[in-house]
């Protein structure tokens, strides 16, 4: 009987953690056969009102998850990726990493705007986010326009956020697209934002399944869901993070695409961005680098960290403020 016990995914209590966890019980219950109930979990990230910065940034949706998998309570997790901090424990396994969703970044705007039209009628919009890096990004390009903006730092769920914007109190605000697709308000985006202008956090639009390690079997059912371009993608990104030695409410922007010579080719080339920056906007360090496709995770790896050294070496470790050990 124990095969068809029902697997605990712990889940934070959020809409869109919710979305994605069900999302992510109905994959794993077809490649198992296994019923999956969802373990609600508050973590200290959605009952502070703090800035995320001062609670030391998104890694704090993730510790209530990752203690209730050690003490057995439940038996895998699903995260956001870019909440998810750079060095992974060693008694827990990254199981799987699902083939990523829009990785980009939204505006949604009064009266249908986009950034531009908002930042030159506006004349100092004003735009939520509580995200450094999308603050030095907005502010170099605003900066770029000729224009200036105000970013005001905010936190809530979409529907808080969004209302914001509603209620008059800020001209837009800045949200991942894979967000509002899982909790279906993409009809609320007024603009995707170009990775070619506002870069992504690293691992944005992907999601991590997480597990024990020694679970082994478990980890093994899992690792069915594992999109490998994907993996290798966001394995560039995080340890070009982790290689700036920054964390995850850090103004870095990283973004690996897989690109095919034509439409309907096979993939043969990654291309890794990544910028870090002031931010008010005024000093950005952005490089990139393309190569053949990783063939393997540590490939992957090594192709972060070069960028990340070049970037360093271009000035990156000034830009960041306090950096994270």
């Amino acid at each position: 009987m124990n095969a068809q016990r029902a697997l605990r995914l712990g889940t934070r209590r959020s809409l869109l953690a919710m979305s994605q966890s069900r999302g992510v019980a109905e994959l794993v219950t077809r490649l198992t056969g296994r019923p999956v109930e969802l373990v609600e979990i508050t973590t200290y990230g959605d009952v502070s009102r703090e800035s995320l910065a001062a609670i030391g940034g998104a890694g704090v949706f993730v510790s209530a998850l990752r203690d209730a998998l050690l003490r057995g309570e439940i038996d895998f997790a699903v995260h956001s990726l870019k909440d998810l901090p750079t060095l992974q424990p060693a008694e827990l396994s990254l199981a799987a990493v699902p083939r990523r969703a829009d990785p980009r970044d939204t505006l949604v705007a009064r009266d249908g705007l986009d950034f531009e039209r908002l930042a030159v009628a506006a004349g100092r919009a004003r735009i939520g986010t509580g995200s450094p890096r999308r603050m030095a990004q907005l502010h170099a390009w605003a900066r770029a326009l000729g224009c200036e903006i105000e970013t005001v730092p905010i936190r809530g769920n979409v529907d808080t956020r969004i209302g914001y914007v509603r209620s008059g109190e800020l001209d837009a605000v800045v949200l991942a697209a894979a967000g509002l697709y899982r909790i279906g308000r993409e009809a609320e985006i007024t603009e995707f934002l170009a990775p070619d202008i506002v870069l992504p956090a690293p691992g944005q639009g992907a999601l991590a399944i997480e597990c024990a390690a020694s679970n082994t079997a478990l980890a093994a059912e899992l690792a069915g869901l594992d999109d490998p371009h994907t993996r290798v993608a966001v394995t560039a990104e995080r340890t070009l993070l982790a290689t700036l030695e920054a964390g995850c409410s850090a103004p870095v922007g990283a973004f690996a695409d897989l690109l095919a010579e034509a439409a309907g080719q096979s993939i043969t080339e990654m291309r890794l961005r990544g910028v870090v920056g002031t931010t008010d906007g005024s000093t950005l360090v952005q490089l990139s680098t393309t190569g053949p496709v990783p063939a393997s995770v540590e490939e992957a790896a090594a192709t972060g960290r070069e960028l990340a050294d070049e970037m360093l070496a271009k000035g990156a470790a000034g830009l960041m403020g306090e950096r994270a050990h």
